[in-house]
């Protein structure tokens, strides 16, 4: 096993000494105390197994509610079971949100195996979302059933607001990955809103936060699978390949706008009028526009982030620890912080934890420039979606946005005299 770096031992010891009693606790001049321990039974390897044999029927049966029986009743029964199990029993835990993370260590630090669970977690809702679109987010994730369950008359969110916190979920995705390639926080769990709902218990500040998103959740539809959740943006830019989509109507599509109007997420298109030759022109001149300007804004947004490297360095623990022992050195601090004590009990040099914060701040600026570049190139291509103008003749759900809730085919005309038809026929083949 690769052994730890001493400055994660600085930042560990006081809690390791007080819940092991093979060596005196350090004595903190600060009068710190240390808090109690509660060490949980450990999870037999079996229950992974179960939990990940529960996350594919679940998403089997979530596909297969969504795309071929078209029932929005068994969905939202779905999601409640998902609630109870994966939130509720499970704690959130394992999650495909936050196993990205988990994903983007394992990349960056050869010392650090993935867990296959927590791999295949990952990696299964976008598999079934390369198949069947947003599956996962239909009913097994229990933070969109969560959001589910408290929708009870959703808003509309006008669309020149939608389409800027749309945005937020793909900068929040490359802010965490590269946190958590640096080895600095697991930020998505950190922040997780519904995790103390969960586990019944958490910080007064995300009690707080996960009861204001509930209760937004009440008037807006899933506020934080729309404009938070990262896991959210993976999926958005997978399932546009999926080979099954949602349809609206069964049949013909007679444009009564109740699809849309049902739609707590914005994510039914109406139909479009054809683009006469003038507007065909002046799209394609400003999407050759667009498209010629793309990659100066990919080298000024790696750029920027390259010269934003040093400010995002410090979410480090080591690089905050380095700079801290600096100005106490100096004189520039008085007195001591609880992590630059703890650094101070294990005798280790200043120079050696300088040396460690000036290889991590070297490691954080190819990363944060990849991060500017990233934002840039989420800002380039959603203004060239908005320049495209896609020809459409009836309403249509966007593969990206829709979640399968299934509330669509219950406002559709079409779809209840389908389902009235086929009653009919059942009845008659029964009667014969």
């Amino acid at each position: 096993m690769k052994r730890l770096p001493f400055y994660i031992l600085a930042l560990v010891l006081p809690a390791a000494a007080g819940a092991e009693e093979n060596f005196p606790p350090p004595q903190f001049t600060s009068g710190y105390q240390f808090p109690p321990m509660q060490m949980p039974y450990p999870r037999a390897a079996i229950f992974g197994w179960i939990d990940l044999a529960v996350l594919v029927v679940t998403l089997v049966a979530a596909a297969y509610l969504a795309l071929r029986l078209r029932s929005r009743r068994h969905l939202w029964l779905l999601a409640l079971f998902s609630l109870g199990y994966f939130g509720f029993y499970r704690h959130g835990c394992i999650c495909p949100v936050g196993a990205t993370q988990n994903v983007a260590l394992a990349l960056a630090d050869s010392g650090y195996q993935l867990p296959v669970l927590v791999g295949a977690f990952f990696l299964l809702p976008l598999m079934v979302a390369l198949v069947a679109g947003r599956a996962f987010c239909a009913a097994v994730c229990p933070l969109g059933a969560v959001q589910e369950v408290v929708l009870l008359r959703p808003l509309r969110v006008p669309a020149w607001l939608e389409q800027p916190l749309g945005l937020i979920p793909f900068f929040y995705l490359g802010i965490a990955v590269l946190l958590a390639w640096t080895g600095s926080t697991f930020l998505i769990c950190r922040y997780d809103p519904f995790i103390a709902l969960f586990r019944l218990g958490g910080s007064g500040g995300m009690i707080a936060f996960g009861v204001g998103m509930l209760a937004l959740a009440t008037v807006v539809g899933r506020p934080y699978c729309r404009f938070l959740c990262p896991y959210g943006a993976l999926l958005r830019l997978v399932s546009p390949l999926s080979k099954w989509r949602v349809k609206i109507t069964p049949t013909d599509c007679v444009k009564c706008h109740l699809c849309a109007d049902a739609c707590p997420y914005g994510a039914i298109k109406p139909p479009t009028p054809a683009p006469r030759g003038t507007s065909r022109r002046e799209g394609k001149a400003r999407l050759a526009a667009l498209l010629a300007v793309l990659p100066l804004m990919l080298a000024l947004g790696g750029w920027l982030g390259y010269r934003a490297s040093g400010v995002l360095a410090r979410v480090h623990p080591t690089v905050t620890l380095a700079e801290r022992v600096a100005l106490e050195q100096q004189g520039y601090a008085q007195g001591t912080t609880l992590a630059s004590e703890a650094f101070y009990i294990t005798g280790q040099p200043n120079e050696t934890l300088y040396a460690a914060a000036a290889a991590l701040r070297a490691r954080f600026a190819p990363g944060t420039a990849v991060l500017g570049a990233w934002v840039a190139l989420v800002l380039g291509l959603k203004l060239i979606g908005l320049s495209v103008r896609r020809h459409r003749t009836d309403y249509e759900a966007d593969p990206g946005a829709c979640l399968l809730c299934g509330r669509c085919y219950e406002a559709c005309p079409m779809q209840h005299a389908e389902d009235v038809e086929q009653w009919r026929a059942a009845a008659g083949e029964a009667e014969t």
